[in-house]
């Protein structure tokens, strides 16, 4: 039987890589998205019209009943839920001085708080099953920090935490738990950077480039094969050793 993966915020970007990566190498995909439903749409038609199993479901990760509903869902019409990958997250640029209330309120909520309710909900149909990969898309400004993006980086700092926390707690069980920390990717999140400020940035970067959507997909796509069973608790940073 197909092992099927969860992958919240999967319409595009990083998210949407790994949707058409693990559906090529024969995961059932359930294509997580909550306001870019026609590109979650599209990308689920594609995908089907290639005889791939897909589903896209619409789920707001701060809201614990949703993320239940995900689940639930997913075993409904796979069976299982095997690999989990939260990878859906807002950024905010400025001052901390200058951050509403509103602003940060919602980067804490879909970038913590929507990973710890995916993996609360997700947590008893692994445990039960005694096996299952958890994946969390953190940043290297969680481990780093970032001027300007305070909230972000705390936000990201959280993640691992509770990568690291999830892992201890459910190795027991046979789940393993990990954060990929990207670096600078070339992704819709980062289209607001000027070109000057870009250039800069990849100046910096030992590789001396951007990475890509794909380089994160492939990364998730080895964490959630049985040659990471025994890689737990870790923060795999891919950032061109940016951050060493």
């Amino acid at each position: 039987m197909n092992k099927t993966v969860v992958i919240t915020g999967a319409s595009k970007g990083i998210g949407a890589a790994m949707a058409i990566l693990f559906a090529s190498k024969g995961y059932n995909v359930v294509i997580g998205y909550n306001e870019s439903y026609q590109t979650a749409k599209l990308l689920s038609s594609s995908l089907s019209s290639q005889g791939y199993n897909v589903m896209p479901f619409k789920v707001n990760v701060t809201n614990k009943l949703e993320t239940d509903l995900l689940i639930k869902e997913t075993v409904y019409k796979f069976g299982s839920v095997d690999v989990l990958i939260n990878n859906a997250g807002v950024a905010f640029n400025g001052l901390i001085t200058e951050t509403e209330e509103f602003d940060s309120d919602r980067v804490f909520d879909i970038n913590l708080k929507g990973v710890y309710n995916c993996c609360k909900s997700a947590v008893p149909t692994m445990v039960n099953q005694k096996a299952g990969k958890i994946i969390n898309i953190s940043s290297m400004w969680g481990q780093t920090g970032a001027s300007c993006e305070v909230a972000y980086s705390a936000a990201k700092a959280g993640v691992d935490g509770i990568t690291k926390a999830l892992a201890k707690e459910l190795a027991p069980s046979g789940i393993t738990v990990n954060s990929i920390a990207p670096g600078l990717i070339d992704t819709s999140m980062n289209a607001n950077i000027s070109v000057e400020d870009l250039n800069a940035f990849v100046e910096d970067i030992p590789l001396g480039r951007m990475g890509n959507a794909d380089e994160i997909a492939a990364t998730a796509l080895f964490l959630a094969s049985d040659g990471a069973d025994y890689i737990t608790g870790q923060i795999i940073g891919v950032n061109g050793g940016y951050v060493i």
